[in-house]
C-alpha cells in the first residue's frame, strides 16, 4: 500500500520520540512491503517562532490533503506565560476543529512485564484493559463565551460548557459500538448531580443504549470514576467522556501503566474518507512535550511506537503490521528493556533511540 502520512514534531521531546516512531515505520515498510511518504509540517511552539502562529495554513493544507496524521508533543516554558496571547496548545485546539477529530482514543494496557512498574498493587492491576474514549470538540476547550477582562473589583475569567445533541449522540454511539465488539460493557462519564451538560449527556446515553440491548450502560460520576480507576480498575471495559473529564482521566490511567509514556492515542475525524478508505485520524502518545529531558535521550517512544500502530490498523486496515508492532513492544519489555521513566529505582538500560533500536529489530525477527 501507498499512503501519504503528515509528519508533525512538535517542540519538546516531541521530535524525539516521533524520530522513533518514523523508524518503526521504515521497519513495517521493508517487511510488508509497503511505501509510506512522509511530509514534515510545524505545529505548536515551533510553528509560533516560525510564523507566528500554532497552526499555520500551510500546515493545515498539509493535513487536509494527506491519510493520516502523527504527531509529537507541543508547548513548553518559552511559550508559557499565562499573559500570552498566543499559545502552542492553541494549535492542538485549532487542528482538531479545522479536521473535526471528534473522537479521542486512548487504550490503557497492563503489560504483565510492568505489573511492578506502578505504585499500585499487582493484584488490581491484573487483566486491566481499557479503552477510554474522550469527546475532543466540544465542552470548555470551545465553548464560548470564552474570555479574560478586568473590573474594577479586580480581574476576571469565564469558560463556557457547552454541549449539543449532535455532539454527545455521535461519541457515546461510537462508545457503543467500540463496546460490542469488546466486553460488551460502557461505562458513561458524567457529573449530572450538577452540570445541565451532563444530565443531557446521560439521557442521550440512554436513549442510545436502546440500540445496543446486548451491551451494559453503566452511568458513573466523574469524581467517583477518578477513584474507581485506581482502586477496581479491570472492571472497566469501554469508558466515554466529555472533553475535560476525558482528559484528566486518561492522564490518571497512566499510572495503570507504569508510565505516561507508555500510552498512545487516536483522534478520528468525520471527515470524507482519504485515498486510504478510512477517514483523517491523528496519532500522538498521550503525553506532553517534557521540555525538562529534552535532549537527553532519555524519552520513553513506546506511546508514539503504539500510537503508530494504532495509525496502521484505523487509518490504513493494517492489522498485522499493528499486531507486529505491538508484539514487539511486548518482546522488548518482556526482555527487562526500561527507559527511566518505567524504572522504578531499577536500572535504566535503555536510550530514546535504543528502545527504538530494539522494537525495530523484534519486528524484523520472527515471533
Amino acid at each position: 500500500m501507498n499512503v501519504s502520512i503528515a509528519v508533525l514534531p512538535g517542540d519538546g521531546i516531541g521530535p524525539e520520540v516521533v524520530a522513533e516512531s518514523i523508524k518503526i515505520l521504515e521497519c513495517i515498510a521493508n517487511k510488508f512491503n509497503h511505501e509510506f511518504r512522509l511530509i514534515t509540517a510545524d505545529i505548536g511552539g515551533c510553528a509560533i517562532d516560525k510564523y507566528g502562529t500554532p497552526f499555520p495554513e500551510k500546515t493545515l493544507t498539509t493535513c487536509s490533503t494527506v491519510d493520516a496524521i502523527m504527531m509529537g508533543a507541543v508547548g513548553g516554558p518559552k511559550w508559557d506565560s499565562p499573559s500570552n496571547k498566543i499559545r502552542p496548545e492553541d494549535g492542538l485546539l485549532a487542528i482538531r476543529k479545522a479536521l473535526k477529530l471528534f473522537a479521542n482514543i486512548r487504550p490503557v494496557k497492563v503489560y504483565p512485564s510492568l505489573l511492578n512498574a506502578t505504585p499500585i498493587k499487582p493484584e488490581i492491576l491484573k487483566g486491566v484493559d481499557i479503552l477510554v474514549l474522550r469527546e475532543l470538540t466540544g465542552g470548555l476547550y470551545f465553548g464560548k463565551p470564552k474570555k479574560r477582562w478586568t473590573t474594577t473589583r479586580g480581574r476576571r475569567a469565564v469558560d463556557t460548557l457547552k454541549y449539543s445533541e449532535h455532539e454527545i449522540r455521535r461519541i457515546i454511539k461510537l462508545g457503543f459500538n467500540l463496546a460490542e465488539s469488546r466486553r460488551k460493557k460502557l461505562t458513561s462519564v458524567d457529573k449530572q448531580n450538577v452540570l445541565e451538560t451532563s444530565r443531557l449527556w446521560r439521557e442521550i446515553a440512554i436513549e442510545v443504549s436502546e440500540e445496543h440491548p446486548n451491551v451494559e450502560l453503566e452511568h458513573i460520576l466523574v469524581d467517583n470514576a477518578a477513584m474507581q480507576l485506581i482502586r477496581n480498575p479491570a472492571t472497566f471495559d469501554v469508558i466515554v467522556s466529555e472533553n475535560t473529564f476525558g482528559d484528566i482521566l486518561t492522564d490518571e490511567t497512566a499510572v495503570l501503566s507504569g508510565s505516561m509514556g507508555m500510552l498512545p492515542s487516536a483522534s478520528l475525524s468525520e471527515l470524507t474518507p482519504t485515498s486510504a478508505g478510512k477517514g483523517i485520524g491523528l496519532y500522538e502518545p498521550i503525553h506532553g512535550s517534557a521540555p525538562d529531558i529534552a535532549g537527553k535521550g532519555i524519552a520513553n517512544p513506546i506511546g508514539s511506537i503504539l500510537s503508530t500502530a494504532m495509525m496502521l490498523r484505523l487509518s490504513f486496515g493494517m492489522d498485522k503490521e499493528a499486531i507486529c508492532i505491538e508484539k514487539a513492544v511486548e518482546k522488548t519489555l518482556e526482555n527487562g528493556y526500561r527507559t527511566a521513566d518505567i524504572s522504578m529505582g531499577a536500572e535504566t538500560n535503555a536510550t530514546t533511540s535504543s528502545l527504538g533500536d530494539l522494537i525495530s529489530a523484534s519486528i524484523g525477527s520472527d515471533f
